[in-house]
C-alpha cells in the first residue's frame, strides 16, 4: 500500500524528496485512483500559485470523489491550537466551488468528525502520534470527538458511498459510518452522514 504525505508545520520542505512519501519533490500534488481524486496540499504556505493549481486540478464537471488532505484544520474544537481561520477564508470558498467532498487535516492531537460545513465533510485526524488527552471542548459542530487515546482511520470508497472506521490504539471502534457523495452541482448544499454505532 502506497503512503502519500503532506507537509506539516514541523516538517522540512526537503522531505518532499523522501521517496517513500511519494511526493515527487512537490509541496502539493494530486493522485487519481478509480473514482477518487486525492489532493495533497501544503497548508503551511497557501500562496496564489497553489490556489491556481487547485482550481486547475479539479475540472468543474468532475464527478469523482474529491478528497483533500493537509495539515492545518479549518474547523476544530481543541483547546491547544484552534481552527486556522485565515486558511479557511482563503481556501474553503475554492474547495466549495470545485465540489470537494472530504477534507482531512491533522495538527490538533485529537480526533474529530465535524458536521458538514458548506457541503464538505471535515475530519481532524491528529492523534495517531502524540495524544493531547481531554483536549476537546464541547461544540454543536462536532458529530464525533475522541481525545482519550490514539487512533487511526480507514476509508473505503464504493461508488457514491465512502465507508469510514476510526479505531483506537486498543482496537476499539470509536467512530464509523457511511458518507454519501455529494453531486458536483449540489456540493454547496448541506450534506449529512449516517453514523454506524
Amino acid at each position: 500500500m502506497k503512503f502519500y504525505a503532506s507537509l506539516g508545520n514541523h516538517d522540512d520542505p526537503s522531505e518532499t524528496l523522501y521517496k517513500p512519501f511519494n511526493m515527487g519533490g512537490k509541496r502539493y500534488y494530486s493522485v487519481r485512483s478509480g473514482n477518487v481524486h486525492l489532493l495533497a496540499l501544503d497548508s503551511n504556505y497557501m500562496d496564489p500559485q497553489q490556489l491556481e493549481w487547485i482550481d486547475q486540478q479539479i475540472p468543474d464537471n468532475e464527478n469523482n470523489w474529491k478528497i483533500c488532505f493537509f495539515h492545518h484544520p479549518f474547523y476544530d474544537h481543541a483547546r491547544f491550537h484552534g481552527p486556522d481561520l485565515d486558511l479557511r477564508a482563503h481556501l474553503e470558498p475554492l474547495l466549495e466551488k470545485k465540489g470537494v467532498n472530504v477534507v482531512l487535516a491533522g495538527h490538533e492531537h485529537i480526533y474529530e468528525r465535524i458536521k458538514p460545513q458548506h457541503g464538505i465533510y471535515y475530519f481532524v485526524l491528529g492523534n495517531s502520534g502524540q495524544l493531547r488527552a481531554n483536549n476537546l471542548q464541547a461544540s454543536p459542530e462536532i458529530d464525533k470527538g475522541f481525545d482519550t487515546d490514539q487512533c487511526f482511520m480507514m476509508m473505503e470508497v464504493a461508488g457514491d458511498e465512502l465507508y469510514f472506521q476510526t479505531v483506537s490504539r486498543t482496537g476499539k471502534t470509536v467512530d464509523s459510518g457511511v458518507l454519501q457523495r455529494q453531486k458536483a452541482a449540489a456540493a454547496t448544499a448541506a450534506a449529512g452522514s449516517t453514523p454506524v454505532k
